[in-house]
């Protein structure tokens, strides 16, 4: 077992004298050493990226589904966390251990009217986690669908659907950039694509992760369709968490394409009532070049979702 593995087993179950696995007990106060943080460093070292040197910009946003607490009459509030934190963290928090923590304020009383403990419930989310993860966490609370009925993934052509898939073999499971092939084009237009056909395992239970995979390339060469799906394919047996998978793809499409702008947002169903949506930028300039991006970094927005979300 390599040290990440020792880090994010922490709360995995483990076997009581009678053979079953424990039972979950509820908490009923605020626990913050729940909380498993694991170095980015320790992710990176397989791209040879340096934290201290980082070739992209980025962030990841979570939706908690399940976030719930007491008002001071202990009627329960139940709703939607948005979490945002960059990629510039020091660490990154566990998924499974985030939902423990988070689970912890299920019974916690929070002082003042619904609007006012809702603030303070928040409040203690983003102190906490600012605290472990060494940066600024932001965060917002949602008790209801407050989307617009737009389409924010406009302009990502599905691969699936540009090209005659069944004709072609698809089995490498392994990540594999040889897959790559580019081919030029007459001008540097915007490339967005987008692919239902993402899957990679936790690299601590090896369950199954599903997402949906947005690329958006601005440069005068791109990968060829084809290619790039069986790229994303070969993620299938791979074992990383949400974010390392991301920025594989990044940083092998820039290694690839390296005088072009690039983005890559990934976007995992969820798991456990959480899911993660790791998103990495080769240039500022692509922040105000994509709804997607808008929407997954705007704390007003709760959620937009894919068809397989």
């Amino acid at each position: 077992m390599d040290e990440i593995d020792k880090i994010a087993s922490k709360h995995l179950g483990k076997k009581s004298n009678g053979g079953l696995n424990k039972k979950y007990q509820s908490q009923f106060e605020i626990d913050e050493n729940l909380l498993v943080c694991i170095p980015r460093a320790l992710n990176r070292e397989h791209d040879n990226i340096k934290s201290e040197n980082l070739p992209f910009l980025g962030w990841d946003v979570w939706h908690a589904f399940e976030f719930s607490f007491l008002l001071s009459n202990s009627y329960p509030v139940t709703g939607l966390l948005k979490i945002i934190y960059p990629c510039e963290s020091l660490n990154i928090i566990e998924s499974k251990s985030l939902k423990l923590f988070l689970n912890s304020f299920n019974f916690v009383k929070f002082e003042g009217d619904y609007q006012s403990a809702t603030k303070k419930a928040t409040n203690k989310v983003i102190e906490i986690l600012s605290k472990l993860l060494k940066t600024e966490v932001n965060a917002s609370f949602h008790d209801k669908n407050t989307l617009e009925p737009k389409n924010i993934f406009t302009g990502f052509t599905p691969l699936e659907d540009s090209i005659d898939f069944e004709r072609e073999d698809f089995d490498i499971f392994k990540q594999n950039p040889s897959l790559l092939q580019t081919e030029q084009i007459t001008k540097p237009a915007d490339f967005q694509v987008s692919s239902r056909a993402l899957r990679s395992n936790c690299r601590v239970t090896n369950q199954p992760d599903w997402g949906d995979i947005f690329i958006k390339i601005i440069g005068d060469q791109v990968p060829t369709k084809i290619s790039l799906l069986k790229y994303i394919i070969s993620m299938r047996q791979e074992n990383h968490f949400h974010e390392e998978i991301c920025e594989h793809v990044f940083k092998t499409l820039c290694d690839l394409l390296p005088h072009s702008k690039i983005l890559v947002a990934c976007l995992y169903t969820r798991r456990g009532g959480i899911d993660i949506n790791p998103i990495r930028i080769s240039d500022e300039s692509l922040l105000n070049e994509a709804a997607l991006l808008n929407s997954l970094l705007d704390l007003k927005t709760p959620f937009s979702k894919t068809f397989r979300q």
